[in-house]
Order: structure tokens, then C-alpha cells, then sequence
């Protein structure tokens, strides 16, 4: 197999990791009610849960937090961010919050009342909830190419145009706002093109619909595009990412992915008198508007990061080093989303456990036996997930496809770590005809997955006749 380019970095400090026996695996996982999220940090042994918040930050950024003004108003390490996002995005009114559901609920709090759509590529599952919080309709027109996950069409990120602009079409008035995600998250990691991009900031301008990114991964996004979109060939990064907020009148971003913070997040816009009103509200929900609730050394590691982000050689690693793993999954018969996506492998639960309907969760048995198997925390990307209730026919609507996320940590696992990930899948497929299903114990009325309690149901035994 092609090894993955080589980490750009040395290691100059670890954390001890430790694995429990599995017997204690089990006990933990019975505690948790089968729901990942519900386990201590200290019993997994490799997380791949997320890769929001988890970034081992470079030896600048540690710097940068003695750097940190904890003046309560108007600290240095604020200017230094303002600075450093107008120049990425071009966007002169940047607002910092603590993380990107911040962001999203002052947001949608002044743009959207009951009845309104947002319309987007896709919205990941915080973004979906604070649509629904606030009586809103989210609305996903996703590339037809994702209907496939084996396709290796580059830009799956990418928002099907001709539905965004006949929905506008058919409901003026009430689109509030298009938000794009960069990249596509929910199906699986993707890309959205330049080309894409500028399509459909045309078709916003036509329907003077607003067109906000959500920003959190927009470097791998824009690493992407550098090596799939031939126009942008040869780019730097940082240009292209310039060039797709360009289209755009603001974003959201989560600091805590290509921000390679473990805190902190931002809104920017060009619109000033929006800006004045998220500032007002900050300061009801958040804090002042130079701090947004974090404070002066995390504003500096958020800075530094978003500097270091766009360089190369750091992007070649992490798609690689993701990459690798993904195709060390189909190596050992995982069916996995392609093209591989920048920060995640989505293997299709669907695909490996046919025998378990996705009323039963196949993502969550898939997710439940990786930490069974190998102390391995991943995340259901499926029913559990994005499972609803058509209120007219009361029936359940399950999502395309069943998937299980591994969302790779930036610079803290190496090639061994993953190659543990990838053998502990193959104990897992060798034993899937005994995989079992899942019912809902407990369950919130937003962003269940987080929350829930699950119970393993018994196993399916087929009789034959003799």
C-alpha cells in the first residue's frame, strides 16, 4: 500500500493512552446505555468521535497562550484575529464566539422565524437543531452524486443548483438564507467546487437570497479543489479559499476544526448593520464582542492556527494520512464513501449489516462494536442522527444511507494507531452475520444522538425446515 506522506512535525510531548480489558468494555458500554457519547474519555483508546476540538495544537500556539490579554474589553489577541480573518475571508466585520453553535444560534436567532427555509448542501446535525429551534425548515439539496458512495465524483460537497434555484423559485420571500458547508460533512467529508460555489452565490444574488459558508473545514475544502478543479490548479491554498468566500456575504466558522484550536469559533460579514446586531446579542449571550466568551490566549491560539492551516505541506499530510486509512478499511472489506473526505472515513453500516433495518440503527451497531472490539469511539452518521417523523403520515423517515464516521484528529495518531483502527475492523467483519440491532430507551427532542440510551435487541435466529 502507498504510505501517506510523511508527518510534517515532530513530537515533542505525549499523553499516555491506555486500553481497558474487554469484559470492562462491556461493562462500559452497558453503563452508557450503548451511546458513545455517554463513556469517560479515559475508556476509549483511540477517538475518533470527533475531530472538533481535538487537534494537538503547534508549539506557536502553545506560545501564543502566554501571549493571552485577558482584558475584558478590546484585548490585543482579539485585533490580531479580526486581522488575521479579514484577511482569509475579506470579510470586514468578524465577531468571536466560543465555538461554531454559537455562532449559528445568534445567527439564525436574528435571521429566522417560523415558517422560514434554509437551504443548504447539507446541514450537519447542530446546524439542522438550531434551524428546528427556532421553528425553521432546513432544507438539503445535496449533488445527485451522492446517491452513490462508491462514485468517485470529486465535488460531491457540492449544492445541486437547479433544485436551489427552482425551490427559490417556488417560495420567494421565504428563504432566509443559503448556507454551504465546507466541506460537506454529512456526506462524507466532501468538496464543493469553486465552480459550484460561484453558481450558486448567482443564483442567491437573483432571488437577493444571502449566502453564508459554514467555514469550519474550508482549508481541506480548499485543498481539495487546488488538486480536483482545473481551473484552480497550481492555486495556494489560501487563494483559493479567498476566492469561494468572495461569493459569499459572510460565514461561520468552528475554530475548532481547520482552526486547530481546541476552543473558539467567529462569525464574519460584510453587511455592518448585521454586524451591529449580532454584537448586541453577543453581549446578552456570549460576552463582550472583542472576547465572544473565550478568552485572550484561546482568541491567539485561533489566530495562530488559522495561519498555519493553509500551508501545504500540513494539507498533504492530513487528507493523506485520512486517506490511508480509508483505503486500508477497504483493504479489509469495508464499504467506505469515496473520494475518501479530508478529516473522516464514512464507512456504509448499511452495506456491512443488510440483516439489520435502519429502524434498528446499523450505524450504531457498527459504532458499538468498534469499542466492543478495540476501545474505538466513532460516531453514528445515520437514523440515529438524522432519523425523523413525517408529522402527516407519522411514519419514520430514515436518511439515504447508514453511516459510521472516524473522524481523524489533527496531528495525534500516527500510521500505527490507524492500522489498529483498520485490523480491528476486519475482526468486526469477519464476525458482522451476528451484528444485532437497537431501540431507543431514551431519546431528547433535539440532537438525540447525543443524549439517547440505547438497548441491544436479541439476535435474529432463521429456522429451516428439516
Amino acid at each position: 500500500m502507498t504510505k501517506h506522506p510523511v508527518e510534517p512535525f515532530r513530537i515533542k510531548s505525549i499523553e499516555p493512552i491506555t486500553q481497558l480489558p474487554r469484559h470492562e468494555r462491556e461493562r462500559k458500554l452497558a453503563e452508557s446505555g450503548c451511546n458513545l457519547f455517554n463513556i469517560r474519555a479515559a475508556d476509549v483508546f483511540i477517538d475518533l468521535l470527533t475531530d472538533s476540538g481535538t487537534s494537538a495544537m503547534s508549539e506557536r500556539q502553545w506560545g501564543g497562550l502566554l501571549r493571552g490579554d485577558e482584558s475584558y474589553a478590546g484585548c490585543r489577541n482579539f485585533f490580531h484575529l479580526e486581522e488575521v480573518v479579514r484577511d482569509l475571508t475579506g470579510y470586514q466585520h468578524v465577531v468571536p464566539t466560543h465555538q461554531g453553535r454559537a455562532a449559528e444560534h445568534l445567527v439564525f436567532s436574528l435571521m429566522l422565524e417560523k415558517g422560514d427555509y434554509v437551504v443548504s448542501n447539507t446541514h450537519f446535525d447542530t446546524t439542522r437543531a438550531n434551524v428546528l429551534y427556532r421553528g425553521a425548515i432546513p432544507v438539503d439539496f445535496p449533488d445527485p452524486s451522492c446517491e452513490d458512495v462508491s462514485s468517485e465524483y470529486p465535488f460531491k460537497g457540492n449544492i445541486d443548483c437547479a433544485r436551489l434555484e427552482s425551490f427559490l423559485q417556488e417560495h420567494p420571500g421565504r428563504v432566509k438564507v443559503c448556507l454551504l458547508t465546507l466541506t460537506n460533512n454529512s456526506v462524507g467529508g466532501q468538496p464543493l467546487s469553486v465552480a459550484n460555489a460561484r453558481t450558486a452565490a448567482a443564483i442567491c444574488r437573483k432571488h437577493q437570497v444571502p449566502l453564508f459558508f459554514d467555514a469550519a473545514r474550508f482549508a481541506e475544502n480548499a485543498w481539495f479543489v487546488s488538486q480536483r478543479e482545473d481551473s484552480q490548479s497550481g492555486r495556494p491554498v489560501k487563494e483559493i479559499a479567498r476566492t469561494i468566500f468572495d461569493c459569499g456575504d459572510g460565514c461561520l466558522m468552528s475554530a475548532k476544526k481547520d482552526g486547530l484550536a481546541n476552543i473558539g469559533g467567529f462569525i464574519a460579514m460584510r453587511d455592518e448593520a448585521f454586524a451591529a446586531q449580532i454584537k448586541e446579542m453577543l453581549v446578552i449571550f456570549e460576552g463582550f464582542h472583542t472576547y465572544g466568551g473565550l478568552a485572550g490566549r484561546d482568541l491567539e491560539a485561533v489566530a495562530r492556527g488559522l495561519e498555519e492551516v493553509t500551508d501545504p505541506g500540513y494539507l498533504a499530510y492530513r487528507v493523506g494520512q485520512v486517506e490511508w486509512l480509508g483505503n486500508r478499511l477497504a483493504e479489509e472489506g469495508a464499504t467506505i464513501v469515496r473520494p475518501v473526505g479530508g478529516h473522516a472515513v464514512f464507512i456504509d453500516a448499511g452495506a456491512l449489516y443488510p440483516h439489520i433495518p435502519p429502524g434498528e440503527f446499523p450505524g450504531q451497531s457498527l459504532a458499538v462494536g468498534f469499542y466492543r472490539e478495540g476501545g474505538i469511539r466513532t460516531v453514528e452518521i445515520g437514523s440515529l442522527m438524522f432519523g425523523e417523523i413525517d408529522p402527516e403520515t407519522h411514519l419514520s423517515i430514515h436518511p439515504a444511507h447508514e453511516l459510521v464516521r472516524l473522524a481523524i484528529p489533527r496531528r495525534v495518531y500516527t500510521e500505527s494507531h490507524l492500522d489498529y483502527v483498520a485490523r480491528t475492523f476486519a475482526e468486526i467483519y469477519r464476525g458482522r452475520e451476528k451484528a444485532r440491532g437497537f431501540a431507543i430507551e431514551y431519546q431528547s427532542p433535539f440532537l438525540r444522538h447525543f443524549t439517547a440510551r440505547l438497548r441491544e435487541l436479541p439476535a435474529v435466529v432463521s429456522i429451516h425446515a428439516g
